[in-house]
């Protein structure tokens, strides 16, 4: 059951959030939908956004400017939450990068965190199948992207699941959370010491073991002037794992963006672009 909390009209569509009672994390849930026009006549493709640190289910679709151009490409946009919320996990919101707001869309294996934070699941699975059995969205037409955190989640679940994510694209991503501050920090707390099981979270580990290439490629932008891009971004880490893999990549470098949503908004338009040219074949 979805609960609809708001609702817009925006580009000729509407611009909804909706609240559940998530099985997955064991508590209620929230995300965002952006329904064009195209979805009063018939089944319309999806793109799944997943939003960096600290963000929720309303960043993308205020900030970002994307519902123009999914209106006039007929693509649904979903943002899920990055976190479970109401936990009440001792310590969950004492740093900014770990805890609520920061899921970095891992399953947690560890205590406290693995009751909860479950967020692989809940993107994969849980919420593909509620928007895609109560909402006018195609479920064999779907493709995922993202920014920072989000921009890793989007480029390990596409990885991971080519069979249900068609397209794939990312906005300065943690490129390799193996390799970095956040991402160790992340990935120890929610997984363990274990670093062979971070790995299967690691888009720059799992691209050399993908089962489907994505043969239109992956499109990854990058502002050169972003402050977190030598320490924990490695988008060059990432771009040597494709190439040896033979993945097709657009690895798109710019002077003087930084890490924000102004970067966004203006390379979003090519990154729906780049969704539509495979979601709208049938």
């Amino acid at each position: 059951m979805l609960n609809l909390i708001e609702e817009h009209a925006c580009h000729g569509g509407v611009q909804r959030i909706y609240r559940h009672d998530s099985a997955t994390i064991g508590l209620p849930m929230r995300f965002s939908v952006f329904l064009p026009a195209q979805a009063h006549a018939r089944r319309v493709p999806g793109l799944f956004y997943l939003a960096g640190l600290t963000c929720t289910e309303e960043t993308f679709p205020i900030k970002a400017g994307a519902q123009r151009f999914a209106a006039q490409h007929g693509i649904a946009l979903i943002a899920p939450d990055t976190s479970p919320r109401g936990a009440n996990v001792p310590g969950e919101a004492d740093a900014w990068d770990f805890g609520v707001g920061a899921g970095f869309y891992v399953d947690a294996t560890r205590e406290p965190w693995s009751a909860n934070w479950r967020m692989y699941s809940y993107v994969r699975d849980e919420l593909r199948e509620a928007v895609t059995t109560h909402l006018p969205i195609a479920g064999d037409r779907l493709g995922i992207f993202g920014h920072s955190m989000g921009g890793h989640g989007a480029l390990m679940l596409a990885l991971r699941n080519p069979e249900i994510y068609r397209s794939v694209s990312a906005f300065a991503p943690i490129a390799a959370p193996t390799r970095c501050p956040w991402g160790e920090k992340a990935l120890r707390g929610y997984l363990g010491d274990d670093r062979e099981a971070w790995k299967r979270y690691d888009a720059s580990e799992l691209v050399a073991h993908a089962t489907r290439r994505f043969e239109a490629g992956i499109l990854v932008d990058q502002g050169l002037a972003d402050q977190f891009l030598a320490e924990q971004l490695n988008p060059d880490v990432f771009e040597a794992a494709c190439r040896a893999a033979g993945q097709p990549l657009m690895l798109r470098r710019h002077e003087g963006y930084d890490h924000g949503y102004f970067f966004i908004q203006t390379f979003i338009e090519d990154h729906i672009a780049h969704h539509a040219r495979v979601l709208m074949k049938h």
